[in-house]
């Protein structure tokens, strides 16, 4: 009984850590990341193939404020699929 209780204890308190802290008034951790500048290849040597690399646009747009209704962007939408049709019964 005290084991099951302390297990119980336990994930109130895991449970408890999502909600906790977070919000959409606290900036992602992407936000803090910085552009670098490209590999400097020393003389001598190859540069790397990167015709293929991924170039992400300048943002040149603020970002839209969210209104007081609205969910954070990290929160999935959420789904209700529509209700079936109920079969009409044939005579």
């Amino acid at each position: 009984m005290r084991t099951c209780l302390i297990v119980l204890l336990a994930a109130a308190i895991l449970a408890g850590c999502k909600t906790s802290g977070g919000g959409c008034g606290k900036p992602p951790e992407y936000t803090n990341s910085d552009s670098i500048p490209p590999l400097a290849v020393p003389p001598g040597m190859d540069a790397p193939n990167t015709r293929g690399a991924l170039r992400v646009p300048e943002l040149e747009t603020p970002e839209r404020p969210r209104g007081p209704n609205e969910p954070c962007l990290d929160q999935p939408p959420k789904y209700v699929p529509p209700p079936k049709p109920v079969p009409t019964p044939q005579a």
